[in-house]
Formats: structure tokens, C-alpha cells, sequence
């Protein structure tokens, strides 16, 4: 399977060979065309200058090529001999000009069209299998060359487009398989067990219920991830991040005091302007991973301040040891980091979200390691003005 439409356009438009004839064609007229002017003027100075010879007296005989011609008629017939002798070696000539020319045409045109049947070879040859196929350097340079170098940099992101998608769809398909599979396993044993009674029942209901909501959690979070990854902004109205702060934090207190998790906040007006669901979504989650990526009586640290063109939102939280080179990998779909957590909920989503809601809101996120384990991540987005 090819890249849709790239092969076919190349079949279906201006192919290498149609346009090295056309370009032959054009040069053998544009040549045929001037051949034919400088004809023209050759046989009127021709006949010009011959008008221009001295006149003898009348009666007076004169040979012509062994005729011989009266003086009257002199002019005319050597305005005839002449006119007729350019038009001979005149149209031999223009032959030859339009012949070399077509020649010549249809000679260096393959040469220079040489890279564009590269092009094109490649871009037939093309499917999602093949992607790492390039054209490299070619033997020519100026367009041709920068068309090629700019081909190889668009199937660079196409190759690094579909290997994202290819691992974002593998991934999820995983993370989906294990609820899945948890529910049919449970079905399974209890319906194969004819004495299974109502506390069985409610089990199996309960856990049923588990396997349910944590893939609609899922779900839900890859219809959030690609209504934002990419996508423009839906709503663009003040918004303080203090508020957003003070709104995710009711939804996630409960559960930090379950574990004895110790929250301080410093948040100062932060006033934004963008989706403020999207914006609550990205406190919300960068909450909600420092409540289950903590330890049992943790801490957490929220900050949020307005400095010059910058908001920012900074919340940094105690756990485990995180490596300092993936860190970055944190951001990527389905991506943890440690394993000492105070839940094992979460499909690995969270930060990928944050991204790609603060891209939209033309800003910047950064995460990096606590000192003793744990993860600082900094949100900054352009201030309202």
C-alpha cells in the first residue's frame, strides 16, 4: 500500500518524459520561430541591398551566371538571383538549426530531468513498508537539488509520523487488552463455577466494575490526547491558573488524604487566555500524578505565578527516583516512571495530555527530577495582556 495520492499523482500529472518532451517542443519552436525571423530579414536586406546597385545606361547589355540581361532589368534579376540563392541555403540552414536543436533539447533534457525521475521513481516506489527509502544527493543542483533534500525531509516526517502512530496504536491496543482480558477471565471462573454464590457474584461484579472504569478512563483519555494533539484552541477567555489550581485540587484531595499526603500552595494570579476546560485539564493531571505517583505521607508543592509575558504553573512532588535521561520520555503515550507508587491506576496518558494542551496554547512544558526522588513539571503559557 502506497502513500495515498503520492504515487498516483505522479502517474496521473506531469510525468519526467511529458515534461522533457514538452520542454523539447518548446525550445525546437521557440528555435524554428527565430529561424524563421532571421529568414525574413535576410531575404529583405538581400533584396535591399541589390536595389541599391548603380544604374547603366539604358540598352547597355550585361552577363549574368552566362545570360546575358539588359541593364534595365539588371536589378530585378539580380534581386531574384539573390532572394532565391538566400532562400535555398537559408531553408537548408533552418532545417539544420531545428533538427540540432530538437537534438540537443531532447539530449540535455534528460540529463537535468535525470534527479526529478529520481524523484518520481522514489515517490512510486513509496509505501508505508518502504518509508525509509531516500533519493540522497543528486547530480544536480539549484531546484532540482533543494526539491530533493526537501522530499527526503518530508518522508523523514512521515517516517517518524507513522512509527508514533504505529507505537501509540500498539500501545493502546496493550492497555486495553488488560482490562479486557481481567473481565473475561472473571466471567469465565465465575460462570464455570456452578456454586458460585452472591459474594462470589458481588466480586466478580466488583472487580468487572475495576476493569470497566479504567478502560473507559483510558478511552477517555485518548479522545482527549487527539481532540488536543494538534488541534486548535475551542474557546479562547481569561483564565487564572490559580483558579484552575484550586478547582483540580478539590477532585484529587480525597484521595491525597488517604495516604497522608501533605499539600502547600503558593499561588499567585496567573491570568491566561485559552480553553479553560483544557487548562483545568492540565492542573488536573499534573495533580493527579503527583497523588498516585507519590509515597504514603508524600508531599506536594504547587506554585503558580505571573512574571512579565509568562504565566506559570509548577507543581513538584515527592516519590521515587526518577532517572534524569527519561525524563523527557515521560511526556510520550503510555510512558511511567518507578514502580514505588501509592496506585497502580493511570495509563501512562497524563503527561502526554499536558503537552499537547500546552502546545495548543502556544506554551511550554519541563519536567525534571526532585532531589531524593520525585518530579518537578513546569507549565509556562503566554500571560494575558
Amino acid at each position: 500500500m502506497g502513500i495515498p495520492g503520492t504515487g498516483r499523482r505522479c502517474r496521473e500529472g506531469v510525468t519526467p518524459r511529458s515534461l522533457r518532451a514538452r520542454i523539447t517542443l518548446l525550445a525546437t519552436g521557440l528555435a524554428a520561430g527565430v529561424s524563421m525571423v532571421l529568414l525574413w530579414l535576410a531575404w529583405t536586406l538581400t533584396g535591399d541591398a541589390v536595389s541599391a546597385v548603380p544604374q547603366l545606361p539604358p540598352g547597355t547589355p550585361v552577363r549574368v551566371d552566362g545570360m546575358d540581361v539588359d541593364s534595365s532589368a539588371l536589378t530585378a534579376h539580380l534581386q531574384t538571383l539573390a532572394r532565391d540563392r538566400v532562400l535555398l541555403v537559408g531553408s537548408i540552414a533552418f532545417c539544420c538549426v531545428v533538427a540540432a536543436t530538437a537534438i540537443l533539447a531532447w539530449t540535455f533534457t534528460s540529463r537535468v530531468l535525470r534527479p526529478l525521475r529520481e524523484i518520481t521513481g522514489t515517490a512510486q516506489r513509496l509505501s508505508v513498508e518502504s518509508l525509509g527509502e531516500r533519493i540522497g544527493e543528486v547530480g544536480a543542483r539549484g531546484e532540482l537539488a533543494e526539491l530533493a533534500h526537501t522530499f527526503d525531509a518530508m518522508l523523514d516526517r512521515l517516517q517518524a509520523a507513522f512509527e508514533a502512530q504505529r507505537t501509540f496504536v500498539a500501545n493502546a491496543s496493550h492497555e486495553l487488552r488488560t482490562p479486557l482480558s481481567v473481565i473475561r477471565t472473571e466471567l469465565d471462573v465465575t460462570l464455570s463455577d456452578p456454586d458460585a454464590d452472591l459474594a462470589e457474584l458481588r466480586r466478580m461484579a466488583a472487580v468487572v466494575r475495576d476493569a470497566t472504569e479504567r478502560a473507559g478512563q483510558l478511552v477517555g483519555s485518548l479522545l482527549l490526547l487527539a481532540r488536543t494533539d494538534g488541534a486548535g484552541l475551542a474557546a479562547h477567555e481569561p483564565v487564572d491558573l490559580a483558579d484552575v489550581v484550586a478547582s483540580a485540587w478539590r477532585a484529587v484531595r480525597g484521595e491525597a488524604d488517604q495516604v497522608g499526603i501533605r499539600a502547600q500552595f503558593h499561588c499567585s494570579p496567573a491570568p491566561v487566555r485559552g480553553d479553560a476546560a483544557l487548562l483545568e485539564r492540565i492542573a488536573g493531571n499534573l495533580l493527579e500524578n503527583a497523588v498516585r505517583h507519590n509515597v504514603e505521607r508524600g508531599w506536594i508543592d504547587v506554585t503558580t505565578e505571573s512574571v512579565a509575558d509568562t504565566s506559570t504553573l509548577r507543581v513538584r512532588s515527592s516519590g521515587a527516583l526518577v532517572d534524569r535521561a527519561i525524563v523527557d520520555e515521560l511526556f510520550e503515550p503510555f510512558r511511567r516512571a518507578g514502580r514505588a507508587r501509592t496506585a497502580r491506576s493511570g495509563a501512562g496518558l497524563g503527561l502526554s495530555i499536558v503537552r499537547a494542551a500546552v502546545d495548543a496554547h502556544g506554551g511550554m512544558v519541563t519536567a525534571e527530577p526532585v532531589i531524593g526522588g520525585g518530579l518537578s513539571v513546569t507549565v509556562r503559557l503566554p500571560a494575558l495582556r
